[in-house]
């Protein structure tokens, strides 16, 4: 510890000597700390420590003085020890002393000294090593280190909490056993990094004949008599947004071939407004069958959330189509009708025709009012509300289709009347024109509701309250932070909490699961830090364990009693 006194002569005298201090009631109110000092000089070195003693009035010192045989007197005797030189501090106390009339004081009996240390455990170091004793499931081993089943079989197995809902328990494996066994199968890392490599050119060649193999896999499937797929797409389509769906679009494919018939036979430009107006709306229904298809496809691992959203991505280019293709080519033609008027046939059979679509549109709207009436009264909403937050986008684009139909066959057999009245042209013209107004507005209403569904929006802050004092109620939180509700689609919610869980709610719900007085006997047994280390780590563990067990409860009560609630992610904090 001091490296001089190693080299010093075996002659050398140690004298320990106690020296009374200045009394404490005459020193700064200060706690004394433990010092030591090192002091050399004509051959006397000298070793002294202080230690605070709170049992006296006093704070007593210890000196230890070195003297040396090299340095002597003129006489030839040895140096004796010499006393160090008096601070500024002393030199000011003694005359003090001095006029007190009070005697230095000899030395004091050596009282014992008592020094609390405390025990604190080495910091660890946790390096690359230590991620070895991660848990990772078999597929990760058979992927990452180019194992098969059989050989994970021989390795020790251990049961988990499962983070998904369907299943209570899996199996996972040590990194650092899968890693011995890979080296054990492949001899080396430079040989499972080949393996890898090799693995990586084979998924690419997957890749690269996706198509090949997916028709493979549907033969699979057939052989083995997968159809449930085929079954439940049927099924869509017998009832609710699909039944409305194929109604409306069987309809307007009959409408658009007698309308296109009447506009061929009169050259009315409503009749030509109105068919283009039934061709859109038989392409855009097509296109929404075509969405709520792919919308009830399962999860994969490229959309974990599902394909929901397919029916709004489907009415907004529905919205888009009816802009495009319905009110441009029916301004178009009611423009053109205007700069280059041309008489009109008879036009009986146009107002024939318009009375069976009037009939037919009318008995559509009548099929998506009442699955928007039965859909809002499930959920708790009004007719307005729920045409309005697009909770159905499939059958909102039914309805308002369909109520522009109607309205669009009034406005085009008024203005055809006007026409055969007075003779001019221009009124069938302007009629094009208000056609093709009906339409932009009904395809802005469709372009903003779907995009507010797809940019994620937030469900209603009643909803939200009631999901957040549920949780708040439970004993076990004890307060809730950054709450998002956020509106997936199909009345579909994902929500989100930071939750800052009671640490003494868990630790004693984990407390009653176990035996106290086999904890108590393992608390009489520690004796070393190293023991309370073990202790402390084995139950710290099984107290994590329980606030994940926690964590699933209150996610499972919470879709449980909120149904539109699939996705729930309590972060804790």
């Amino acid at each position: 510890m001091f490296p001089c006194l190693a080299h010093r002569p075996w002659q050398v005298l140690c004298r320990v000597s106690l020296q009374q201090r200045a009394p404490l009631s005459q020193r700064a109110s200060k706690i004394a700390k433990p010092c030591f000092g090192w002091q050399s000089g004509r051959g006397v070195h000298k070793l002294w420590f202080s230690f605070p003693n709170s049992r006296v009035t006093s704070s007593m010192w210890t000196r230890v003085q070195n003297c040396s045989t090299t340095g002597s007197d003129k006489d030839g005797s040895p140096a004796g020890p010499v006393e160090p030189k008096p601070t500024e501090k002393q030199q000011a106390a003694q005359p003090s002393a001095k006029t007190a009339g009070t005697k230095p004081q000899g030395p004091m009996k050596a009282e014992n000294i008592q020094v609390k240390v405390r025990a604190v455990l080495k910091k660890r170091e946790y390096g690359p090593k230590y991620t070895k004793n991660n848990f990772i499931t078999a597929v990760r081993a058979m992927n990452e280190f180019c194992l098969k089943l059989s050989d994970l079989e021989q390795l020790r197995k251990i049961r988990r909490r499962s983070p998904h809902d369907d299943t209570e328990a899996f199996t996972v494996f040590l990194r650092s056993d899968v890693e011995a066994k890979a080296l054990d199968v492949w001899g080396s890392q430079e040989a499972v990094a080949r393996q890898r490599n090799l693995k990586k050119n084979v998924e690419r060649e997957y890749q690269e004949n996706i198509f090949r193999n997916q028709m493979l896999l549907k033969e699979y499937k057939d052989f083995w008599g997968n159809t449930k797929p085929r079954s439940r797409k049927r099924a869509t389509f017998l009832h609710g947004p699909g039944k409305v769906v194929m109604v409306a679009m069987c309809i307007n494919g009959l409408n658009f071939f007698f309308k296109l018939l009447a506009w061929v036979y009169t050259g009315s430009a409503s009749m030509f407004s109105e068919a283009i107006h039934s061709l859109a709306d038989t392409c855009n229904q097509a296109l929404l069958a075509l969405g709520i298809s792919q919308s009830v496809r399962n999860p994969d691992a490229f959309h974990p959330y599902g394909f929901s959203n397919m029916r709004y991505i489907a009415s907004l280019i529905s919205g888009v189509g009816i802009f495009m293709m319905g009110a441009g080519l029916s301004w178009y033609h009611g423009i053109m009708g205007l700069l280059h008027p041309q008489p009109v046939e008879p036009l009986l059979w146009a107002y024939c025709i318009l009375a069976g679509s009037l009939v037919s549109e009318g008995a559509t709207l009548l099929v998506a009012i009442n699955e928007i009436k039965k859909n809002s009264s499930k959920q708790g909403l009004s007719f307005y509300e729920y045409v309005m937050q697009s909770r159905d986008p499939s059958t909102n684009v039914v309805l308002l289709e369909d109520a522009a139909a109607v309205l669009g066959v009034v406005l085009a057999a008024g203005c055809m009347g006007l026409t055969s009245l007075t003779g001019n042209p221009c009124y069938d013209s302007l009629g094009s024109l208000g056609v093709g107004t009906l339409l932009g507005t009904v395809s802005a209403f469709l372009i903003y509701t779907n995009t507010e569904a797809l940019l994620g929006r937030s469900i209603k802050a009643e909803d939200v309250q009631k999901l957040t004092e549920f949780l708040e109620n439970d004993p076990a939180v004890r307060a809730i932070h950054d709450v998002k509700a956020t509106d997936i689609g199909l009345s579909k919610v994902h929500f989100k909490a930071e939750v800052d869980f009671d640490g003494r709610v868990v630790t004693r719900s984990y407390l009653e699961k176990q035996d106290i007085e086999q904890i108590l006997n393992d608390i009489q047994q520690v004796k070393t830090p190293e023991e309370l280390e073990n202790f402390m780590l084995k139950h710290g563990e099984n107290i994590i364990d329980t606030l994940g067990a926690e964590v699933d409860r209150l996610e499972k009560e919470l879709k449980q009693r909120n149904p539109e609630v699939r996705h729930v992610d309590l972060e804790i904090l």
